[in-house]
């Protein structure tokens, strides 16, 4: 009987171990451009080459999600649901209308806000979290007063400077010339 070659020996007699099976096609292709590249040394000189990886001390599935937030200037907000964000903006909106010129722009502000939290909620019908919608024309009540206070006019003149042709509710109505 012929002497057979042993696959797990080399030509000279030294075991390589067990052999592999062939690689995909892909896989080969994919080796061999590795190998290429470590041949003409593109993988020299890399930044961090040689230093352990900084890896979490815990099992956390989500840690490249937390170390992307702490290197990077992101903005955390953004990953909050909407009505988070709306919740958010309730509680900023009496100092948003104090910043707006006229009554339109509060009276617009405030039915934007309100028509935002209506969509919220027509999305997400059995949310437990709402946002909560404000009394557009309380807000814009308190508004005129807080202008007139501060500007030292009148609370009709803080009327007079809505848009034409607006509603302008109870305020309006009692001081309206005859």
């Amino acid at each position: 009987m012929a002497d057979s070659p042993d696959p797990e020996r080399s030509p000279h007699g030294r075991s390589h171990g067990p052999r592999r099976p062939p690689m995909p096609p892909d896989a080969a292709r994919h080796e061999s451009a590795i190998e290429a590249a470590i041949a003409r040394g593109d993988f020299d000189d890399l930044p961090g080459a040689g230093k352990p990886l900084d890896l979490p001390r815990q099992e956390d599935p989500d840690w490249w999600i937390k170390r992307k937030l702490e290197d990077d200037d992101l903005d955390r907000d953004a990953l909050l649901p909407p009505v988070m964000l709306l919740r958010r903006e309730a509680e900023t909106l009496s100092e948003t209308s104090r910043s707006l010129p006229t009554e339109h722009d509060v009276r617009e502000h405030l039915e934007d806000f309100n028509a935002r939290v209506l969509a919220d909620r027509a999305r997400n019908p059995l949310a437990r979290m709402l946002a909560p919608t404000v009394d557009v024309e309380e807000r814009v009540a308190r508004w005129r007063d807080e202008q007139a206070r501060e500007g030292g006019g009148s609370p009709a003149a803080a009327v007079a400077s809505t848009a034409p042709g607006e509603r302008r509710g109870l305020f309006r109505r009692l001081f309206r010339r005859r």
